[in-house]
């Protein structure tokens, strides 16, 4: 066997090998010889096919599998030898070389880059402040009320939040265009289901009253002949229904799970779930910037592969997720290249943390695992049933521990860091803000 390195590019590589055409020779022979033990052929009992016939029919099968199994065992001697780190699979290109008494080809593949992280003592994170309390869970409990609004019937005319049934008739240059009518048609006036200019004109109106108005769509508007078209509609409100909240009570209490209807209680759990929320949402925007410093001190070249992987990955997800919406995705067709970018960092992220956990034991401790999950657990109405499902099968298991991984990686770069706090408006955090 003989090799010869190149490096056409920082992590591409590309090596020459031989393999003596002898040693393929003998190991097609010792294919062959096992497969006469157990071949069956018309004829002939198990095992006493004729070699010359065993050789005819398997022999180019044979010496394929031999060339094969030669190409990954001197490859795999070469990159162990020279101790390089391959990324993704190599690209066999055969040689022709006429009177060689060897196979001679060559390896093309990529290497996985060297990370050095980067000195982080002068990235900037900010880490958002916020307590719960009891405004944050009263502004929580209205959003919860508004999601269980009712309607009752207003002799009066519409205004903001009121919900109108209508007929209408949209007509362009005097004619009747396509979806530009409906009957009973119910909407909220301010939910931003219709646009603002339509809600603008049925405002005002009483039940029972007509009116026709000019409206012109806006120039980025989905439907394409309606984009920047001024058209007329004729609106006749059917029906005008103001909201109804419903009552901080017992029975609302009930109806988000609080079996005794303890309007306290129920308190109690929404600061909880708001708390936790708080929590995920502020890990979050830490991680963000986290990560966003290690790309900026880390500057590093990726391997193409990888990110080939890593984009199919991502496509596949963004498939799976339209087939979940219901969606039929051979209709909506994702390519991988659209995720090029996202791809790239997340595999340079990946590469950075994996030296990270490696270099500063950042590995992910036993009970770190345990009080994620009895964590996660705390939101269910049975936590041990979540715990004993997570630690039923270690494939589950495994995903909280990637995430106390990155948790680890995220708690080091802080303290490294120019890491302040900041106060932050509970609506910025939970992005209610106007």
């Amino acid at each position: 066997m003989q090799t010869n390195q190149e490096i056409p590019s920082a992590l591409e590589r590309r090596i020459d090998m031989s393999v003596p055409m002898a040693e393929i020779d003998k190991e097609v022979e010792s294919r062959l010889k096992r497969m006469a033990r157990t071949v069956k052929m018309p004829g002939f009992r198990p095992g006493k096919v004729p070699m010359k016939i065993v050789a005819q029919t398997y022999g180019a099968q044979a010496r394929s599998e031999a060339i094969g199994a030669a190409v990954e065992k001197v490859f795999g001697e070469t990159v162990r030898e020279q101790n390089l780190r391959v990324a993704g699979y190599p690209r066999i290109e055969p040689k022709d070389v006429a009177g060689s008494d060897a196979l001679e080809f060559s390896a093309v593949f990529e290497v996985y880059p060297e990370v050095v992280p980067g000195d982080l003592s002068e990235q900037q994170i900010e880490r958002p402040v916020l307590s719960v309390g009891d405004a944050e869970v009263d502004k929580t409990i209205d959003v919860l009320r508004k999601q269980r609004t009712t309607f009752q019937i207003a002799e009066r005319a519409a205004a903001e939040g009121d919900r109108v049934v209508i007929d209408f008739a949209g007509r362009k240059d005097g004619e009747l265009f396509d979806g530009g009518q409906a009957s009973d048609f119910p909407f909220v006036i301010g939910a931003g289901s219709m646009l603002k200019d339509f809600e603008a004109a049925v405002t005002g109106l009483k039940a029972g009253e007509s009116k026709t108005f000019d409206m012109t769509f806006p120039e980025d508007y989905h439907a394409k002949h309606l984009a920047g078209q001024t058209v007329q509609f004729e609106v006749t409100v059917k029906a005008v229904e103001a909201p109804v909240l419903p009552e901080v009570d017992a029975d609302f209490a009930k109806a988000l799970g609080v079996a005794d209807g303890d309007v306290a209680k129920l308190r109690e759990e929404v600061k909880g779930n708001l708390e936790r929320e708080v929590k995920r949402r502020i890990q979050a925007k830490v991680k963000e910037q986290v990560m966003d410093a290690l790309l900026a001190v880390t500057p590093i070249e990726v391997p193409k592969a990888l990110v080939e992987a890593e984009s199919r990955q991502l496509a596949d997800n963004a498939r799976r997720d339209l087939e979940m919406r219901g969606m039929k995705s051979q209709d909506i067709p994702v390519e991988p290249a659209w995720f090029a970018e996202q791809a790239v960092r997340r595999v340079k992220l990946g590469l950075i943390m994996a030296e990270l956990v490696k270099d500063q034991e950042l590995h992910a401790k036993p009970e770190q695992i345990r009080a994620l999950v009895e964590e996660m657990a705390q939101s269910y109405e049975d936590p041990s049933e979540l715990v004993r499902w997570y630690y039923a099968q270690p494939e589950r298991l495994a995903q909280a521990e990637a995430v106390v991984i990155e948790d680890n990686v995220v708690g080091w770069v802080v303290d490294k860091a120019k890491a302040t706090d900041k106060p932050v408006a509970f609506d910025e955090l939970m992005g209610n803000a106007a």
